[in-house]
């Protein structure tokens, strides 16, 4: 064979491969959409979980609570003894 053959041969195969690969992933993809689709035709609904309702709590001044400006004073305290 001479090399042009050669080359023709490997170009021709090549094609083919990369065809065969092709014509696969696209069925691949198509019965893969076609079972999603059954799949979801087929599924049971659900009913959405209730979402419960949680009062939200009221936050005050933090200027005006006494005891915390106490402990934010003590902790204040403690961080600059550590520090000396």
């Amino acid at each position: 064979m001479s090399p042009a053959d050669l080359m023709s041969e490997g170009v021709n195969l090549m094609l083919f491969g990369m065809g065969f690969v092709f014509v696969f992933l696209t069925l691949l993809v198509i019965v893969t959409s076609i079972m999603s689709k059954i799949i979801q035709a087929t599924k049971p609904e659900e009913p959405e979980p209730a979402v419960a309702r949680v009062p939200v709590a009221t936050v005050g001044d933090p200027a005006s609570d006494p005891v915390l400006l106490a402990v934010i004073h003590e902790a204040v305290q403690q961080h600059r003894a550590r520090r000396q």
